[in-house]
């Protein structure tokens, strides 16, 4: 990387994992205030209807990330006049999404209370819920779309992290105090509304007084945003893969307090996502950069060094997470007797689950940087089919059990795909490269793991929690460290030697 490139990844980078705390301080707070005074069946309403909501998000599907790798060249070439045409076609097709995403809430509001009931909710409370939740969505269509693909697109993903770092954290606040109080849910949601009004002034504040020259009413260019359709295709797939469970247990299984312990559970997954997400947010727009400049030789060196120190991550992460999340969920649903969340085998498929997804996650960030949407989408089709095809077939004898094994298998697939796809069609590394590295990772989660299966951890107490998960991470540390020095010495030496020079600089 340049020095340009490595001082904008120190400040994504750093600002992403700041995000991803926020996140997960907020996804650790809002569940359990839900949960203690609203109860489980509330709180799987919430997560049934937001899950509801995503898919219609998808309506912009593959608009960000065309306009973003639309606004890679223009934005290296200073071209004002080519970025001021992409972000106002980005613009149109926002309000287009924007009209149907508000005519698909209106029928969901409509129809959902018909299919889903709940004693202590009318009908029509559940419907002005799912508007209000939807109206997050109504603001990110017409006020701050088009800011977050120019910024994404420009290397500064850490301005976006910092207004909606403000954004969590206040509606982190405002659900904490009016759930304490009492306030009827739909009333809380609406007024947590006001904070990402906040983030939509704060980044169009920036925008416009950092990007003078940018008209984003210009005449638009819509065929620079010609591989939406292949991009859309993806989001979609893999918004459905996703949130494929959640659909399910709602419409299969037709158990809104299992939604619930899906969702505690997937509290613990969804932050580890997020940890590992800092590292593909605060790189992607560099590697496009690279890939769009075909600098081969910087783009094979640099890669091979993110995977690896990827993988490495990742193995201590979500071995940790394996151990730990049983004794965690436990004492975060103490008091809690309106569902069954002592189930352990939901924990660690969902963590294995966290695992395997996050295996392709080096690979499908070089696609994406890459804009290789129509050559990926019918194997990206492939995996959502094995998770919705094989989650209906099995959630029948075995509820969320099967769902989530249809689930496990469906990322498996994915991550032999991608491994051979990325080293063939874009770094040109061999795919043996990948799979070493997949394998020793494999290992070492096996060995971190398997002293557990015969060590009870019976934990009373949060400091205990902690004083106890301290010690698996050392022990996890030591067991990476050891193998790594022993085995890939020479790639450790050559991390610490870009992390140092990415510091220094910046």
């Amino acid at each position: 990387m340049t020095e340009s490139r490595s001082k904008k990844f120190f400040y994504n980078t750093l600002f992403t994992a700041l995000l991803q705390i926020a996140n997960i301080i907020s996804m650790l707070i809002v569940p359990r205030f839900m949960l203690k005074y609203y109860g489980s069946e509330i709180n799987g309403l919430v997560t049934s209807v937001t899950q509801f909501i995503t898919y219609f998000n998808l309506v912009e599907a593959g608009l960000s990330n065309a306009a973003i790798f639309a606004l890679y060249k223009p934005l290296a070439d200073k071209d004002s006049r080519r970025i001021s045409s992409i972000v106002s076609a980005a613009r149109k097709f926002y309000f287009q999404a924007g009209y149907i995403f508000v005519s698909l809430t209106i029928g969901l509001a409509v129809f959902y209370p018909l299919y889903v009931g709940i004693d202590s909710f009318s009908p029509y409370l559940v419907a002005l819920l799912v508007i209000v939740l939807g109206s997050n969505g109504f603001l990110e269509f017409f006020t701050l779309a088009k800011y977050r693909v120019l910024l994404t697109a420009d290397q500064k993903t850490y301005v976006v992290s910092a207004s909606s770092i403000i954004h969590i954290l206040l509606q982190t606040l405002i659900i904490s105090l009016l759930a304490t109080l009492r306030i009827n849910i739909v009333i809380v949601r609406a007024v947590a509304i006001s904070s990402i009004l906040l983030r939509s002034i704060i980044l169009s504040t920036y925008c416009k007084r950092k990007y003078k020259n940018v008209d984003y009413k210009a005449t638009p260019d819509m065929k620079a945003l010609d591989k939406r359709w292949d991009a859309m295709f993806l989001q979609i797939l893999g918004a459905i893969h996703q949130g494929t469970t959640v659909v399910l247990l709602t419409v299969i299984v037709k158990d809104l307090a299992l939604v619930s312990v899906y969702a505690v559970f997937n509290v613990v997954v969804s932050g580890l996502n997020s940890v590992m997400g800092i590292f593909n947010s605060g790189l992607s727009a560099s590697f496009g950069e690279v890939i769009a400049k075909g600098e081969k030789t910087t783009l094979q060196r640099a890669y091979k060094e993110f995977e690896f120190g990827f993988y490495m991550v990742m193995t201590f992460v979500f071995a940790v997470a394996f151990v730990m999340i049983m004794p965690f969920v436990k004492l975060y649903t103490s008091g809690i007797t309106d569902a069954n969340y002592n189930m352990p085998i939901v924990g660690f498929l969902m963590v294995l689950n966290g695992y395997m997804y996050n295996i392709k996650n080096p690979q499908g960030m070089l696609v994406m940087s890459a804009g290789m949407y129509k050559e990926t989408k019918w194997r990206t089709f492939t995996q959502g089919a094995i998770a919705v095809v094989g989650g209906i077939v099995l959630a029948f004898p075995f509820g969320i059990y099967g769902i989530l094994v249809a689930a496990l298998l469906s990322n498996i697939y994915r991550d032999f795909d991608l491994l051979i796809f990325s080293a063939k069609r874009i770094t040109g590394l061999s795919p043996l490269w990948s799979f070493k590295n997949v394998s020793k990772s494999l290992l070492i989660f096996v060995l971190i793991i398997l002293p557990f299966f015969f060590i009870n951890i019976n934990i009373s107490s949060w400091t205990m929690w902690i004083i106890i998960a301290c010690s698996v991470c050392a022990y996890a540390a030591v067991v990476i460290v050891t193998i790594v020095v022993i085995f890939d010495f020479k790639m450790l030496k050559s991390i610490f030697v870009r992390l140092k020079r990415i510091f220094i600089r910046g």
